[in-house]
């Protein structure tokens, strides 16, 4: 199951609590998480990594980016 996160407009950490609690959920397989800075990005993907996670890509979107994450 995949699921996106809207974490744009929220600092750190809150994007990184918001895709842990996600993550912790066992619900889903894969998560879109769309930020807006670049501090949110690397550490949302810090995050997810350290969670046995892939990141899937990166992309720029709009005036932030979309970290597209998948379980292992």
């Amino acid at each position: 199951m995949s699921k996106i996160i809207d974490a744009r407009g929220f600092s750190c950490p809150q994007p990184v609590l918001m895709t842990l609690d996600e993550i912790r959920s066992g619900e889903v397989t894969e998560l879109e998480v769309l930020v807006d800075t670049d501090t949110s990005k690397e550490n949302v993907s810090r995050a997810a990594v350290s969670q046995g996670w892939t990141i899937i890509k990166v992309r720029e979107e709009g005036d932030g980016y979309a970290v597209v994450i998948k379980k292992d």
